[in-house]
């Protein structure tokens, strides 16, 4: 059929699981042709294609709720609900989101772009439906990665208590964005393999049958032994102690079991748990045969090999400047421990892995957990370093302020994707943990300017022992400068004047520095003689350099690709007000009150008017006796 003419899902209903099965096999070649070209999230959709159909075709969406944790699961819900058509679009600017967004569906009901999310939206959809009388069923479609972060747990402990009528999808495909970790995850891989229940059970009574003379006393305890086998190997014990029903394993693929179990689930009082396992990366083989995550967020490929199309010698990755700087310093200090939150692969650390792998926790999707675990090491004298994205250290809020801060424990923040990430849109984008981290007492911040600088930062953090110390990185490639062979400590606090000036002083760091430099040169040209400083430190400021700057009277811009609000151009503001200096010739660039969509940043930047044209212009403005040349 023609996918592009789908308006909603009701036309599933008619078809036969046969015709299912048919179009099941177009999506897949739809998405594996499309995404070719866009990039996008291809093996977990390519997982949940029957998933899917099932529940659309089982369910009356947009009546019954249908939530979609994490979110990237979703592009074959986009497709029946009437997006098929631009899906050429996907993940570009002004385009279809990579994530549900309930401003482009009646469908999407929740938006979700961080994991395990899911079920407390789940519970209180469920809790207002009851509440206004209604009947409409509420499914919350969660991976077996989402469902190790805390709040997943939290909200499967109220849902049970509550007994409310809800219908939990667990999508178990052994992975969330990498392999996943932990006794959770063991648990779910017994209840996959539950079939072997019985026939150890057999094989035990025969057993011990054989046993002479001990054969009377072991007897005894022969149930207890076969209870405490069942409670650990019987499919869905763990769930049916938090109080739901447990349908399962269920073959996520197999329409006829699909439709089987979730009949039951709708026809069942209470909450339910359907426990289905799919194949990431199903119907496609370079995705199938994925071990090391490279089809969880892809880019373009080419079809025929599943070869990547990336540009030719690109130079390193900041998160492989990142790892590889870890790596030589662990070599020579046996204190470091690095930590990730189920970001191995993600954060370039599969190498530190496999040279270290004593000294590298993988604690799964557990923001909190894995920055109080950080906490508690460096209370031991261990030095941990937490390799996190800035969107997903959001989650930590209160651990880092808390638990590390307040504190004052030795804890390094490695904070990777931080600025504006593109793609993947406004839930991902790296701009708030300026805010919320510099106005916490004894946090020092930092973001380099280039890979050389970048090594040394780390350096500095991981040698740092006065306190927490984060160091900032973006998302992407370096620039390719050349890399000094030993590493260095910085001094905490220190800027770097990059450019002379006497007309005005343009303050930035990390990635703006660029557009700094540029506006630099174009302002020359009209007579505008600019200082650019590398201010490198977020927090603590240079103080002694401001106090010049002051002093001399020369108008002030900061640049920063992260929020105003709270950021460091508000930074510049307190230190002058504070200090008695004049703010009327201070000026701020910067990302606006507003969360910022999808598209490449360079798109975004311009749309926000975080340019080197406006820089110019904005300095030219505060230089009101130089004229710029037409």
């Amino acid at each position: 059929m023609d996918l592009t003419t789908i308006k909603d899902p009701s036309f599933l209903k008619a078809m036969s699981n046969e015709e299912l099965e048919n179009l099941s096999y177009e999506i897949r070649q739809f998405l594996i042709e499309k995404l070719s070209v866009t990039g996008g999230h291809l093996g977990a959709n390519l997982g949940v294609v029957e998933l899917t159909l099932a529940l659309h075709k089982y369910f009356d969406s947009p009546t019954d709720k249908l939530i979609f944790d994490v979110g990237h699961q979703s592009y074959i819900h986009k497709m029946l609900t009437g997006r098929t058509s631009q899906f050429e679009t996907l993940r570009q600017y002004k385009g279809l989101c990579g994530f549900p967004k309930m401003s482009e569906s009646e469908h999407d009901v929740w938006e979700t772009g961080h994991s395990s999310t899911s079920l407390s939206a789940a519970m209180g959809m469920t809790i207002a439906r009851d509440l206004k009388g209604e009947k409409n069923f509420v499914v919350p479609i969660i991976g077996d990665g989402a469902l190790t972060g805390g709040m997943a747990l939290e909200a499967l402990n109220h849902i049970g208590h509550e007994k409310k009528n809800i219908i939990v999808v667990l999508n178990d495909n052994e992975m969330s964005i990498a392999n996943n970790v932990g006794a959770l995850h063991n648990a779910l891989g017994r209840m996959r393999s539950a079939g072997k229940y019985i026939r150890v059970k057999e094989e035990l009574e025969w057993l011990m049958k054989k046993i002479p003379a001990v054969g009377g006393k072991l007897a005894q305890t022969a149930e207890r032994i076969k209870d405490s086998m069942k409670y650990f190997m019987v499919p869905g014990m763990l769930f049916e102690e938090f109080g739901f029903t447990y349908y399962g394993p269920v073959d996520g693929h197999d329409f006829n079991a699909l439709q089987e179990n979730l009949q039951y689930a709708k026809k069942t009082e209470g909450p339910v748990l359907v426990h289905v396992i799919t194949q990431k990366g199903k119907g496609y083989y370079p995705a199938e045969s994925d071990k090391k995550d490279k089809w969880h967020g892809v880019g373009p490929y080419k079809i025929d090999s599943g070869e990547l199309i990336k540009p030719q010698s690109a130079p390193p990755a900041w998160s492989s400047v990142v790892s590889g700087t870890l790596q030589k310093i662990a070599k020579q200090n046996e204190r470091l421990a690095v930590i990730t939150p189920a970001m191995v692969l993600g954060s370039k650390l599969d190498k530190f892995q496999q040279e270290f792998p004593d000294r590298l926790f993988d604690v799964g999707i557990a923001e909190q957990h894995a920055t109080t675990m950080a906490a508690g090491l460096a209370t031991q004298g261990i030095k941990p370093f937490l390799a996190i994205y800035s969107t997903f250290l959001q989650r930590a809020y209160d651990q880092v302020l808390h638990d590390v801060c307040r504190q004052n424990l030795n804890v390094a923040f490695g904070i990777d994707r931080a600025g504006l990430v593109g793609a993947d849109g406004e839930t991902h984008q790296g701009v708030f943990d300026i805010s919320f981290l510099r106005h916490m007492p004894n946090m020092v911040i930092m973001m380099p300017k280039d890979e050389n600088e970048c090594q040394h930062m780390v350096n500095t953090a991981v040698q740092y022992n006065q306190g927490p110390i984060a160091v900032r990185f973006p998302r992407g490639n370096a620039l390719g400068v050349p890399m000094e062979a030993e590493l260095k400590t910085i001094s905490i606090g220190t800027w770097e004047v990059l450019k002379e000036g006497k007309d005005a002083a343009i303050l930035t760091f990390g990635t703006t520095i660029e557009m700094a430099l540029q506006a630099r040169e174009q302002l020359q040209e009209s007579g505008i003689q600019a200082k650019v400083v590398n201010a490198r430190f977020i927090k603590p400021l240079d103080e002694k350099m401001l106090e010049e700057l002051f002093t001399s009277g020369l108008p002030i811009l900061t640049i920063e690709e992260s929020a105003l609000q709270g950021g460091f151009g508000s930074a510049i503001l307190e230190f002058a007000e504070t200090h008695g200096y004049p703010i009327e010739n201070i000026r701020r660039l910067g990302i606006p009150d507003q969360f910022i969509e999808h598209g490449k940043v360079e798109e975004l930047l311009a749309e926000i008017g975080l340019t080197t044209e406006a820089v110019v212009e904005t300095v030219s403005k505060m230089v009101p006796s130089k004229k710029l040349r037409a």
